[in-house]
């Protein structure tokens, strides 16, 4: 049964749509079958993957207002081991619809739970807010990973998040775990990184990624391609990363 972590914070620019797409393809080259679901109403992990969004006939809108079985919503990506269950524009106002929705908390859950056999894993790309899509994944999840910047406000709001997540403990899925978190744009020889890493791993103890994500022109460009970073540019410090974040989250560390 395939493992759902949800990348998730309610902070937007802190790679967490990056970090999505590119961990995905790297446990997927490391022969781990994945699922990316893109929870996101901007759809860009869906683009990221090289899948037309607004071709899509079948989303994960038509699978979380109960219009469609999710196996008619996954589709195959060029890279190996990766589907994905791709966003739509509709995604956007799916948080009213699911409002006078039965269980509306726990429709992603049903939906996954119909495909988490046929994956290793599967990985969530939450839209930047604790909404109703944010409770959805966080209801569905095993673990939750969390992205932080390495910058002066990288632990804004993160007590918020924290908040919800016991909150979602306690009400809806009680064997919901943190995963870890992730320090995203790190540049070591900034005195500032330094001090971020100190504080976060001071907020987290035990849970921070040995592997930082560095800031790299190459993640930025590789998004307009359709690709992951380790088919856009695989010996890129970028891809190198993702490679050996990847590895840290199947061996568990």
């Amino acid at each position: 049964m395939g493992k759902i972590i949800a990348v998730v914070n309610q902070k937007g620019g802190v790679g967490k749509t990056t970090t999505t797409v590119n961990l995905t393809s790297a446990v997927g080259a490391a022969g781990k079958r994945c699922l990316l679901v893109d929870l996101d109403p901007q759809g860009n992990a869906t683009s990221g993957v090289g899948v037309d969004k607004r071709s899509n006939a079948v989303s994960v809108y038509e699978l979380l207002i109960g219009k469609a079985e999710p196996a008619a919503a996954v589709q195959k990506t060029p890279f190996t081991n990766v589907d994905v269950l791709p966003s739509s524009m509709q995604l956007a106002g799916a948080e009213i619809e699911l409002v006078e929705l039965n269980r509306r908390e726990s429709r992603l859950k049903a939906v996954l739970a119909a495909l988490r056999d046929q994956y290793d894993y599967l990985f969530i790309d939450c839209p930047p807010s604790l909404g109703l899509l944010t409770l959805n994944a966080l209801c569905a999840a095993d673990t939750l990973l969390v992205p932080i910047q390495c910058e002066y406000y990288a632990l804004e709001g993160l007590s918020q998040l924290m908040a919800t997540v016991r909150q979602v403990k306690r009400l809806y899925n009680a064997q919901l775990e943190l995963e870890g978190v992730l320090l995203t744009m790190f540049d070591g020889r900034l005195n500032l990184t330094q001090q971020v890493v100190a504080e976060v791993k001071r907020f987290f103890p035990r849970k921070v990624f040995a592997t930082p994500i560095p800031r790299s022109v190459r993640l930025s460009e590789a998004p307009s391609y359709g690709k992951p970073i380790n088919y856009y540019d695989k010996h890129s410090k970028g891809a190198l990363a993702y490679d050996k974040l990847a590895q840290e989250l199947i061996s568990g560390r």
